[in-house]
């Protein structure tokens, strides 16, 4: 498993029946986690005393509750600031375990010694984009919500990084990439996050078991004689890493790669379990 274990400003404090503890900088949050299936006991302190709670209702959705948490602060992960917030459905504009991520793909352009172009597709509030640019890489940020977008722009000027070579699109992704294609655009490295479903900004319906293959063949034909990697990333329990490490060698098998595959997650730090938070898959050029 390859775990996010570089964080200073957010851990997982403790996970029980159904939910997660968690520190965000110097405030405690309660969130569900559909994997936290065990029932242990509450010790940990935060779980008394803390500045958020987001409920589940079994009827779907659900609520926020709060206590003396305010409506916007920011957290640092190395030299990267962003805003958070808490907002529908238990999300905070964050997804901490995405730093493993972040820092491999970051490594991998610092290495590269020459220029890097970067696709990120499905880009939400910019995690994997700041990290490129940071590490040097042009990057073209594209999601289907202005929100996301924005809030994107908003942590990279947190960053220090609102001149750097990033072009923010708001758009459907899969006809994004079309549009490239036809206008002949090519990329050393694509990023993808997709959500397991969603719908384009002109109603277009993303379902993942349904669209990521024939995407993923799509976006091979933007990547440039020699891509420096093509990463994947899916909470869908049903992409297991073996399954985006066979869609990623059907597709890319061309550029005859490196392709790993495994699952992601958090140390907890009440009692030295994993989290686990999804899966990736990657190439990488040998």
């Amino acid at each position: 498993m390859w775990l996010a274990d570089q964080w200073k400003d957010y851990e997982v404090i403790d996970c029980s029946c159904g939910e997660k503890l968690e520190r965000w900088g110097d405030y405690i949050l309660v969130r569900p986690d559909p994997q936290v299936i065990w029932d242990t006991p509450h010790n940990a302190y935060g779980w008394k005393h803390k500045n958020g709670h987001y409920h589940r209702s079994k009827k779907g959705g659900g609520e926020w509750e709060f206590f003396d948490l305010p409506e916007q602060w920011s957290i640092h992960y190395r030299n990267l600031t962003f805003q958070l917030k808490p907002f529908s459905f238990k999300h905070t504009g964050l997804f901490p375990e995405q730093a493993v991520n972040w820092d491999w793909c970051a490594d991998k352009i610092k290495k590269a010694n020459r220029p890097i172009k970067v696709l990120n597709l499905f880009a939400y509030t910019g995690g994997a984009t700041l990290s490129a640019a940071a590490a040097g890489a042009s990057v073209t940020h594209v999601d289907a919500s202005k929100g996301m977008v924005t809030w994107a722009k908003e942590n990279a000027i947190s960053s220090g990084l609102k001149d750097a070579p990033i072009r923010w699109i708001v758009d459907d992704c899969v006809k994004f990439a079309e549009r490239e294609i036809r206008r002949g655009n090519h990329y050393d490295a694509i990023i993808m996050d997709p959500p397991s479903y969603g719908r384009g900004p002109k109603g277009e319906i993303w379902k993942i078991e349904e669209s990521i293959h024939p995407f993923i063949r799509l976006c091979s034909r933007l990547l440039t004689d020699e891509p420096l990697f093509f990463l994947i990333n899916s909470y869908t329990t049903g992409l297991q890493p073996a399954v985006m490490a066979y869609m990623l060698g059907t597709e890319l098998k061309k550029f005859h790669g490196k392709i790993t595959a495994d699952e992601i997650g958090l140390p907890v730090s009440s009692n030295g379990l994993v989290l686990p938070c999804g899966a990736s898959g990657r190439f990488e050029l040998n």
